[in-house]
C-alpha cells in the first residue's frame, strides 16, 4: 500500500533525526539543533500551510522563541528540551509585543505527551492550549500526517527525501549487504560458534519485551529483509566459506561487551555503530557512500535481532543476555 510506504518512510525520517539530535545533544554537539529551527520552519510550513519564518530575521533581539507567522499570528518554540520549564521561561520573556499571537512549542527530539496535560504561567495572557495544538512532537505531527491525503503525504515524502537524503534503491542495497557480508566474513570475530536461533516468537512481542522504543522504528521497517540476508548467508554457505554464524556471533559478542549499564536502545545503536567501525578498519572494505553503509549494517543487526542473537527471546531458549 502506497500510503503505508510513504508514512514508514517520513516516521523512519523524522525519528531518527530526533534520535540524533538527543544523541548528539548528550554529547553537548548541538549543529543539528540549530539547522533543525530552519528544517522544521520549512516543514511546519509545508504541514500546515503557515508561513513561517526564523525570528532572527524579524527580530535579532527577540527570546523565548524561534519561528514567526505575522499573517497567521503564531510564534514557536523549537526546542531539543521538553520540560514546564522550558516552556514558561520562554513565555516569560518580554512578548507583550504578540500577546495576540498564538504560541506553539515542538519538542523535536522527545515525547511531549506528558506536557499535555499541565498547567502553565502566561504572564503575556498569549494563546497557548497545550491540551489541543499547542505542543508539538513527532507522535503529534506524524498523527496529522497519517490522516493526510495522499497527494499530501506524497509531498511531505518529497520534502524529506531532499531534505534527509532518501535510501538508496533495493538493487543497490542488494548489492551492498553482499559487498558488506563478504567484508565480514574474512574477519576474525574471534568466538565461539554457536546455532542460529530457532525458536519462533512475534518481533514486536519480543521488541516490547527488551522495551525498544527508538529502535523499534528501524526493527519494524527493515524487518521485511530477513529472507534476503538468509538468502545472502546461505549463498556463502553453500560456497563452502560457512561464514555466516561466525558474523552472527560477532555481533552477538559486540552486544555481550556492551553490558546491561546503558539501556536497550542506546545499546542497540551502539552495536550498529561498532560494526560500522570494524567494516570501515577492514583491509578488504571498498568506501560507499557513509548513508549506504549506515543503512545497510541496520539491516543486518536487524536480522539479527529477527534470528535472536541480540536481545531476549521472550519465548525462552537460547538467549544472549547473562
Amino acid at each position: 500500500m502506497k500510503r503505508l510506504q510513504l508514512f514508514n518512510f517520513i516516521e523512519d525520517k523524522l525519528s531518527y533525526l530526533a534520535y540524533r539530535i538527543e544523541m548528539r545533544g548528550g554529547l553537548n554537539i548541538l549543529d543539528l539543533n540549530l539547522h533543525s529551527e530552519n528544517f522544521y520552519l520549512h516543514f511546519l510550513n509545508l504541514l500546515f500551510n503557515w508561513n513561517l519564518e526564523n525570528i532572527n530575521i524579524v527580530d535579532v533581539n527577540s527570546a523565548g522563541i524561534d519561528l514567526i507567522d505575522a499573517k497567521n499570528k503564531i510564534i514557536i518554540q523549537v526546542s531539543a528540551t521538553a520540560t514546564k520549564q522550558k516552556i514558561e521561561s520562554a513565555l516569560s520573556k518580554e512578548l507583550s509585543t504578540y500577546n495576540d499571537y498564538n504560541f506553539k512549542f515542538i519538542s523535536i527530539s522527545k515525547d511531549a505527551k506528558k506536557l499535555r496535560t499541565q498547567t502553565f504561567s502566561n504572564p503575556h495572557n498569549l494563546t497557548f492550549l497545550p491540551a489541543k495544538d499547542d505542543i508539538l512532537d513527532i507522535s503529534s505531527l506524524l498523527s496529522t500526517i497519517s490522516s493526510m491525503k495522499i497527494d499530501q503525504i506524497e509531498k511531505i515524502y518529497d520534502f524529506l527525501k531532499n531534505e534527509l537524503k532518501s535510501e538508496p534503491d533495493p538493487e543497490k542495497i542488494e548489492s551492498n549487504l553482499t559487498t558488506i557480508i563478504k567484508i565480514l566474513s574474512k574477519e576474525d570475530w574471534s568466538n565461539g560458534m554457536m546455532a542460529i536461533e530457532t525458536i519462533p516468537f512475534d518481533p514486536e512481542v519480543k521488541i516490547s519485551y527488551n522495551q525498544l522504543e527508538r529502535a523499534k522504528v528501524l526493527i519494524d521497517d527493515y524487518k521485511v529483509h530477513f529472507h534476503r540476508i538468509g538468502k545472502i548467508y546461505s549463498d556463502f554457505d553453500k560456497q563452502g566459506v560457512n561464514k555466516s554464524i561466525s558474523i552472527l556471533n560477532g555481533i552477538r559478542t559486540e552486544y555481550l561487551r556492551l553490558g546491561e549499564k546503558i539501556n536497550p536502545d542506546d545499546r542497540f545503536f551502539s552495536i550498529i555503530d561498532r560494526v560500522i567501525q570494524k567494516i570501515r578498519k577492514s583491509a578488504n572494505y571498498t568506501d560507499i557512500p557513509d548513508e549506504e553503509l549506515t543503512l545497510c549494517v541496520q539491516i543486518i543487526i536487524v536480522d539479527a535481532f529477527i534470528r535472536c542473537k541480540i536481545f531476549k527471546n521472550p519465548s525462552g531458549g537460547i538467549h544472549v543476555d547473562p
